[in-house]
């Protein structure tokens, strides 16, 4: 089933095409510069930052640059990296019509489905690619401008530093399964539209109204169903233990998002009549 579904020489073509972009590689150096900027401005002014001041870790960066990584990511999630993952999300169909190649990719032959699980799982590599690219770029600059040592976890617990390097590896990989959701939801939306721009702000719209919503105490009912709600949960992985109930909930949820609307993208490219 999953032989019919995933093509590898197609799969390599598509993060040839990605990763051989300029606006690829000019988001990923805007994601570096995340944790750069955030260490930079530390340094400069880590005499007036208070303890319990500004973002969470963020009067910890002085005592350990390992925490670069992790405050940048708390700074990138509610904004920045949704930004980028709409660019690469919205673009994934939309692009392809817009630019009148999509119909021949289906001509060469490429089923649909397949087409669009090697479109999905590419946005899912930049995200990946795009979080571990934020972490590395933390530690080097924490390392640079900031001691570096053992890690004191917020259970008060003191891991080494190869465990720490460890936990930083986890923190990508729990935030590239919360770009799940919104990157099928940004697949979707692509299947409806031949103007990238459209999709690509369509869910950014989409981000923005779920962690509006998250926020509201009159729909506690709803925020465990939004893509957004688990997105800073990785605070549970600087605990010892590290705690699963939350990272468990979040891998189900965006797994349920990506099967609604995978189906719905599928449904709707299914039906679509490819003039270009």
């Amino acid at each position: 089933m999953f032989a019919r579904l995933f093509s590898a020489s197609l799969m390599l073509s598509e993060l040839r095409v990605m990763f051989t972009r300029r606006r690829t590689w000019a988001m990923l150096a805007a994601i570096a510069m995340i944790p750069i900027l955030l260490a930079t401005a530390v340094y400069l002014s880590a005499d007036q930052i208070a303890p319990g001041e500004g973002p969470p870790f963020l009067d910890r960066v002085t005592q350990n640059g390992l925490f670069t990584g992790f405050t940048a990511m708390l700074l990138a999630m509610p904004l920045f990296l949704p930004l980028t993952m709409s660019v690469v999300s919205g673009d994934t169909i939309a692009g392809e019509a817009g630019l009148g190649t999509l119909r021949y990719l289906l001509i060469a032959p490429v089923g649909r489905a397949r087409l669009l699980v090697v479109k999905y799982l590419a946005t899912l590599v930049f995200a990946l690619v795009g979080t571990f690219v934020l972490m590395i770029a933390g530690a080097i600059i924490g390392a640079i401008l900031f001691p570096v040592g053992p890690v004191t976890l917020l259970s008060g617990d003191v891991i080494q530093i190869p465990e720490a390097l460890g936990r930083m590896a986890i923190v990508a990989l729990y935030t590239t399964v919360s770009m799940m959701g919104m990157l099928a939801l940004g697949l979707f939306i692509s299947t409806l539209t031949t103007i990238p721009v459209g999709a690509m702000t369509g869910v950014l719209v989409a981000s923005g109204v779920s962690q509006i919503l998250d926020n509201l105490p009159q729909l506690a009912w709803l925020h465990e169903w939004l893509f957004t709600h688990y997105w800073l949960d990785f605070a549970d992985i600087l605990r010892q233990p590290i705690e699963l109930g939350s990272l468990g909930a979040n891998v189900i949820l965006q797994l349920g998002y990506v099967a609604v609307f995978g189906a719905l993208a599928y449904g709707r490219l299914a039906s679509k009549d490819i003039l270009s």
